[in-house]
């Protein structure tokens, strides 16, 4: 497990900001339970703790600056 700052990556923050906002809208069109809140745990529990642990003990470069 991670701890401190993430390593920013331009590549993937980019593709987040485009492509992928897109594909969610679709998505959440055609799959029903897509983008509900605790669904994560639902589907796959170990991959949603996991994400959990990590976003409480890491921090992005942007976050410095909010």
């Amino acid at each position: 497990m991670k701890f401190g700052m993430r390593k920013p990556s331009v590549k993937k923050s980019i593709k987040a900001r485009t492509t992928a906002k897109y594909k969610r809208k679709v998505k959440k069109a055609l799959i029903p339970g897509y983008g509900k809140k605790g669904m994560g745990w639902v589907k796959d529990p170990k991959k949603a703790a996991y994400n959990k642990v990590y976003k409480k003990t890491t921090f992005s470069i942007w976050d410095l600056f909010k």
